[in-house]
Order: structure tokens, then C-alpha cells, then sequence
């Protein structure tokens, strides 16, 4: 069973699923002003994958699960194969209309041991020490994205960090530096978080700085976690681009959301991250409908890893879908997803690889 494989068996909602979820829901911020936001442009934004192999081998990480209930278990219950573990966690540096550049850090992953290999192989851990680093932005507290929050910490512990507020009682005892490593694979932090921690809502649209925000969608998940934060982003003379994790909420309701909601939001430019779509590397009749959903937003750009099939990725560019390729550089990385290992279509922007918008 192949990495990718299993992730439709720990996905809450797939996009198929999504397409009649929240899609054009007001925000209450919207809803008090009367009209569609505005939270400015920037000139570009690049995204560089520091991680997108949440684990290396589906068969072990679903034997833990099934041997601890299934996937409705508490993430925080479940005795995972330590060495089977890896994480996810993006580089997002933002050029705003001035020509300063500030970055930010997507999730921190999951086993300490892999993400403190990519944060170096990457010069992330020196960017942290140096305070390059302007804001932590925690997409949602599953096992891949959040466990690893140690890597992160004991190089900035004062960061500032956006947190789902649907979080789990224990995932706020992590962040002061609660130990749970008792149980195999799950996490412990020496270093306590010391700095400004925003809590998100649905309530309002977070403006980060001119050109970007942070919107909080509540939609399930699995292993008992739920609610995600998406990062969008105004790019001057081309549109929206939007950044997620996992995409749990579904692709088509966060273009919809951009496209009811925002300024101009009918221009989306593009989109990068786990897009959550044939996550199982089977296909069903409702991905081509996602296919064709998508197709309609005429974007320019789609970068896809993570929890996007890679079948979804390959016939989405088949039928007119701008997908960007990415590169070999994952081979040269100590550990290898096997799917990644044995395509050569190159339709995922793997570790190591980057996209600018």
C-alpha cells in the first residue's frame, strides 16, 4: 500500500464531498459592512514545500490506527510506528507592493526527528534563530501538521502563532509543554510557547498584512480533529491564490469563498497544498465534476502535493488544468514516499521543490 494510498481512509471529506459543504457562506464581517472585503495586494508570493511526506509506509500507519479503534479514535490515543513518520510544513514568503519581503512557516510537521532534518536541510532552523520568521500559522492540529511543534519552538519560542480554536483540549496542553510521548509517535515540547497566540473563528476574516489574510473554515476531519486555516493572498494585476494544508473544507468552497466574499474575487489566480481529491488513488465519477469545477475558475497556477491523489493531479492536467510540475530534488532527501518514488509524470511539487505566484 502506497503512502498516498491511505490517506482517503483518514480524510473526513474529500473535494467531491465538499462541493455542497459551506461554499458561500457570509462572514459576519462581510455581513456588517454590506459588502465584499478588501485586505489590500502584494506583488508576489512564493511557496517552498519544507515537507509534504506526512508518513513513508500506509500499511503501518493503518495497522496503528485500526489496532487502536479506527479512524474515529482520539489522534492522541493511537501508538504510532515512530520510524514510519514524517510531516508537512511550507515556507511562505510574501513580496508586498514595496519590494520587503517578509516569510512565514505553514504547520511543523510531525516527528521531530524528520523535521528538524528538513528545517536544517533548508536553513529554516537558522531563519527561526535569526527571527526571519515573522508568524506561525498552524492549519489545523492533525498528527502531520501540528505534532512536530517542538522543531519549531526550540528555535522561536516568543513566535506568533495563529491557532484553530476547534483545536483539541490536549493540542493547547502542547503548546505550554505537556509531554505525551508515553504513547509511541505521539508528541512531547520541552519549550513552552511564549509568545502572541491568536485563537481563530469562522467570526472574521484575519488580515495578516496588506495582501494577505487568514480565514478560519470549521469542517471535520478525522482521528477526532476538526476546522482548518487558509491562508489567501491578493496578487496586483492577477487575483487570488490560496494556501492550505490539507484542504479539508474542499477546494471548490474555498475558490467559492474567495469568489463571494472578497474584492474582485472572481479572479483566482491560483492555489498550492494538499487539495484533498483522490486521496486514494482510485478514481469516482465526482472527481471529474471537481475537474470541471475547478476548470471554471479559469486559474493560471496549481501546485498540488500532500493529500491530492496524484491520479487527480495527472488527469486534471490531461483535461486543461494549469498544474505545475515540480522537480527530482525529493530523491535526494533520507527518506522517500514510495508513490513519489516510482512516478515520473512530476505533476506534485514535492520537498524541496518551490512555486511563485
Amino acid at each position: 500500500m502506497k503512502r498516498r494510498d491511505f490517506l482517503k481512509g483518514l480524510a473526513a471529506t474529500s473535494g467531491g464531498v465538499a462541493l455542497s459543504g459551506a461554499v458561500g457562506t457570509l462572514s459576519k464581517a462581510r455581513a456588517r459592512k454590506g459588502g465584499q472585503e478588501d485586505f489590500g495586494e502584494v506583488k508576489s508570493v512564493k511557496v517552498h514545500c519544507i515537507s509534504e511526506t506526512s508518513w513513508f509506509d500506509n500499511a503501518t500507519l493503518g495497522k496503528d490506527i485500526k489496532q487502536a479503534g479506527g479512524i474515529n479514535t482520539n489522534q492522541y490515543e493511537v501508538a504510532y510506528t515512530e520510524e514510519n513518520l514524517g510531516g508537512y510544513a511550507a515556507l511562505v514568503e510574501v513580496e508586498a507592493l514595496d519590494g520587503t519581503v517578509k516569510k512565514y512557516l505553514l504547520d511543523s510537521g510531525w516527528s521531530n526527528d524528520w523535521m528538524d532534518y528538513v528545517f536544517e536541510k533548508d536553513g529554516i532552523d537558522r531563519m527561526l534563530q535569526n527571527k526571519e520568521i515573522d508568524t506561525l500559522f498552524i492549519s489545523h492540529d492533525h498528527i502531520d501538521h501540528f505534532f512536530g511543534i517542538e522543531s519549531t519552538l526550540k528555535h522561536q519560542p516568543d513566535i506568533k502563532m495563529y491557532f484553530p480554536g476547534t483545536a483539541m483540549k490536549k493540542s493547547f496542553e502542547l503548546l505550554k509543554g505537556a509531554d505525551f510521548s508515553a504513547t509511541p509517535g505521539c508528541p512531547k515540547n520541552s519549550v513552552p510557547h511564549k509568545g502572541e497566540l491568536i485563537v481563530t473563528n469562522t467570526d472574521k476574516l484575519y488580515k495578516i498584512q496588506d495582501g494577505m489574510a487568514l480565514k478560519f473554515f470549521d469542517a471535520p476531519a478525522t482521528l477526532q480533529v476538526r476546522g482548518e486555516n487558509v491562508l489567501y493572498f491578493k496578487i496586483k494585476d492577477k487575483g487570488y491564490v490560496t494556501v492550505t494544508g490539507c484542504c479539508h473544507p474542499g477546494i471548490m468552497t474555498l475558490l467559492n469563498h474567495a469568489r463571494r466574499n472578497f474584492k474582485d474575487g472572481n479572479r483566482n489566480y491560483g492555489c498550492y497544498g494538499g487539495l484533498h481529491i483522490a486521496v486514494f488513488e482510485n478514481w469516482d465519477p465526482k472527481f471529474d465534476d471537481i475537474i470541471r469545477g475547478v476548470k471554471s475558475f479559469n486559474m493560471q497556477r496549481i501546485g498540488c502535493n500532500h493529500c491530492t491523489g496524484w491520479i487527480w493531479a495527472e488527469k486534471a492536467e490531461k483535461a486543461g488544468l494549469p498544474i505545475i510540475h515540480g522537480t527530482d530534488k525529493h530523491e535526494s532527501y533520507k527518506k522517500v514516499g514510495t508513490l513519489a518514488h516510482s512516478k515520473t509524470s512530476n505533476v506534485y511539487l514535492g520537498n524541496g521543490d518551490s512555486v511563485t505566484f
